[in-house]
């Protein structure tokens, strides 16, 4: 990954954060950024008992990720998408907010009417059509669907 700058955008970002910090080394920084400031405390904190110093903290808003213009290489979001109240400001952000050379990497519940556990029906807002179509909305262009986990 060398030492670019990594976002975590992730529910369950604890670990995630962790990981990619382990990832970038020393030289590199890690944003680790939730809009619940508990979750973002824990990030850090896990991180910081790991013995890495390299994740900083970014406590967000529904329209907004809070991260500086052009200041990461990729940003990660682990089960978190369907949070996304307003997924076109929230995009605009996270477009902005990448490098030109900058992926965008999602990872979310299926939801497939008839198919998926009720609960993903009841809490996940919207199928795989969908979110595909509001991503490539904001700019993005789908270059890799792997199918890898059961039901995300």
């Amino acid at each position: 990954m060398g030492s670019g700058a990594l976002s975590s955008v992730a529910g369950g970002g604890c670990r995630h954060a962790r990981l990619m910090a382990e990832q970038v080394g020393a030289g590199g920084l890690v944003y680790a950024v939730d809009i619940a400031p508990n979750f973002v405390d824990a990030s850090v904190r896990r991180a910081r008992d790991h013995g890495l110093h390299n994740v900083v903290g970014v406590v967000n808003d529904q329209h907004s990720v809070k991260l500086p213009p052009d200041s990461v290489d990729l940003v990660f979001t682990s089960d978190t998408y369907h949070h996304f109240e307003y997924p076109r400001s929230t995009l605009a952000s996270i477009h902005e907010a990448l490098r030109a050379d900058g992926e965008l990497v999602v990872i979310d519940f299926i939801r497939i009417p008839g198919l998926s556990h009720p609960w993903v029906l009841r809490h996940v807002r919207a199928g795989e059509e969908q979110v595909t179509t509001e991503i490539e909305a904001a700019g993005f262009e789908l270059t890799e669907r792997l199918d890898f986990m059961r039901t995300q």
